[in-house]
């Protein structure tokens, strides 16, 4: 088992900047993947950014490539989106996700991932 906490939200001004947490714990090892997700009122989750944990390569969806930065600190056990230039359209829940199974090809899709964090919510007001 593998549990994700998700930190970081809040509120802020469009054009301000947050970056948001994730801490796993448990079986860490297994994961391969681990993703960014978010919803937003009356619409569907949307995978924001993804990292492959070993190698570090990096996946954004297009409505946030260039503002937002998925990372992570493997001693921590955590990864983190930085999120600047935000719009008001970015307002939503964010999830963290971590997939275990390395065939994973469409990163950004959230079927793929196994375990999600509670969510953080993440409101940007213009």
């Amino acid at each position: 088992q593998v549990t994700l906490v998700e930190s970081g939200g809040g509120s802020v001004q469009a054009g301000g900047s947050l970056r948001l947490s994730c801490a796993a714990s448990g079986y860490t090892y297994t994961i391969r993947k681990m993703g960014w997700f978010r919803q937003a009122p009356g619409k569907e989750r949307e995978g924001v950014a993804a990292i492959v944990t070993g190698a570090g390569r990096t996946y954004y969806a297009d409505s946030v490539k260039g503002r937002f930065t998925i990372s992570q600190d493997n001693a921590k056990n955590t990864v983190y989106l930085q999120m600047s230039s935000l719009k008001p359209e970015d307002t939503a829940l964010y999830y963290c996700a971590a997939a275990v199974d390395s065939r994973i090809t469409t990163v950004l899709a959230g079927a793929w991932y196994n375990y999600w964090g509670q969510g953080t919510q993440v409101t940007v007001s213009s």
